[in-house]
């Protein structure tokens, strides 16, 4: 970390807020790290307004330990809950926050996915597709959201998200319950054996397990669903079979969504972003190769939300040769 009296130029402040973490960047124009902040979820969307509030005040308190806050000239907030703010009383407690913590700028509400295309491109266009609990694909257009598909949440959509794979695990044990198939295929045993353990080679009768396995989780919260997805994943490198009819299907329909707000042949980039599409793992490759076949868009991976909403709060503070400069300072090293 640098010393805040060697800032560079204007101090930008960027915050990446979910559902389950709030992390924040302090840097100056030179793109050196001044002060970083972590905290739990913000998403307003996901809990309770004041405690999403004082999640985000909390990782900007860190991000600002050590310096003044007036001193912040930009701010951008990246928030997948940014629908919530349309709500007079959510909006105010925000301010307010801004206000306690002494910041004087203005602070920039985006949505999630400008953020994370900031955080893969230095473009002003393109694709964005985020998988993670949830899913959405979103058109940029100079570094504004232009449009989305998909991103209905858990009960209507998300498809290819972490929660989507643990439900069509579930449903496809089911299915397999329902049918007398056999219980040692390694995606039904392994659900078996994280919900109901000791079931899968036990001699329950099928009927019974189905009622014990719809009782458990159809009383339960979504969120156990997408705790679900490892098994998936797991499952297809290990033997294939139904979980990897599952990935297959799932990285279809999230390279379907991402061309169909694209009009081919076009050069912008396509950026990958989520817990799901990190450049690791099964599902990512899949849906890398569903789209190298279908488009010659380049892939980029996007790095640091926090740094793409630090990069986005530099855009009214210096020219594009200087921000073209800064967003490889910031994130070249890890959307390369």
């Amino acid at each position: 970390m640098t010393d805040i009296d060697d800032a560079a130029g204007p101090l930008l402040l960027g915050l990446d807020v979910g559902g389950t973490s709030s992390r924040a960047l302090l840097t100056d124009t030179s793109g050196r790290t001044l002060g970083t902040g972590h905290a739990g979820g913000g998403n307003p969307n996901t809990h309770p307004p004041e405690r999403a509030v004082e999640q985000v005040a909390r990782a900007t308190r860190t991000a600002l330990s050590d310096t003044v806050p007036e001193r912040v000239s930009a701010a951008v907030l990246g928030m997948a809950g940014i629908s919530k703010l349309t709500d007079p009383v959510v909006s105010g407690l925000f301010e307010q926050a801004w206000r306690t913590l002494g910041l004087s700028c203005a602070v920039r509400t985006v949505s999630d996915s400008e953020v994370a295309f900031a955080a893969g491109t230095a473009e002003p266009d393109g694709t964005v597709l985020i998988a993670g609990t949830g899913s959405i694909t979103a058109r940029i257009e100079r570094h504004r959201l232009e449009r989305t598909m998909g991103g209905y949440g858990w009960l209507l959509g998300d498809e290819g998200s972490a929660f989507w794979l643990g439900r069509e695990a579930v449903s496809t044990t089911l299915r397999a319950l329902d049918h007398g198939e056999e219980r040692h295929d390694p995606l039904v045993a392994s659900v078996l054996g994280e919900l109901l353990p000791g079931t899968a080679t036990a001699a329950d009768p099928d009927p019974v397990l189905v009622r014990r396995l719809v009782a458990l989780l159809g009383n339960g919260p979504p969120t156990r669903l997408a705790e679900l997805a490892p098994l998936v994943t797991a499952s297809a490198s290990e033997g294939g079979g139904k979980a990897a009819e599952i990935l297959a299907k799932g990285a279809r329909l999230l390279a379907a969504d991402a061309l169909s707000v694209r009009k081919e042949p076009e050069e912008s980039p396509i950026v990958l972003a989520g817990s799901l599409l990190s450049g690791e793992g099964t599902l990512d490759e899949a849906v890398r190769r569903e789209l190298r076949a279908r488009s010659a868009a380049p892939l980029a991976k996007a790095g640091s939300g926090a740094a793409g909403a630090a990069w986005l709060a530099a855009e009214s503070l210096v020219d594009d040769e200087h921000a073209r400069w800064l967003h490889d300072r910031l994130l070249g090293t890890e959307t390369r």
